[in-house]
């Protein structure tokens, strides 16, 4: 199962969905931009939720991401 994810905000206080369009989820995240913080949180997000191993197909360094469940 994939996901196509845009990251909102970095350096939030939680991470958490803010909305989900037809093909894609926004989130905001906790970890920040620097040293790979956010897409770590966005791996522990998503395998919290679906208690699954979750990974990145795509996007490492952009907001726009392609999660794999």
């Amino acid at each position: 199962m994939r996901f196509n994810v845009i990251v909102k905000r970095s350096g939030c206080k939680k991470t958490e969905i803010v909305s989900e369009k037809n093909d894609y989820i926004e989130i905001n995240v906790k970890g920040e931009r620097k040293k790979g913080e956010a897409n770590i949180e966005v791996i522990k997000f998503f395998t919290r939720l679906h208690k699954k191993p979750a990974r990145i197909v795509k996007g490492f360094t952009s907001k726009r991401k392609v999660i794999e469940i």
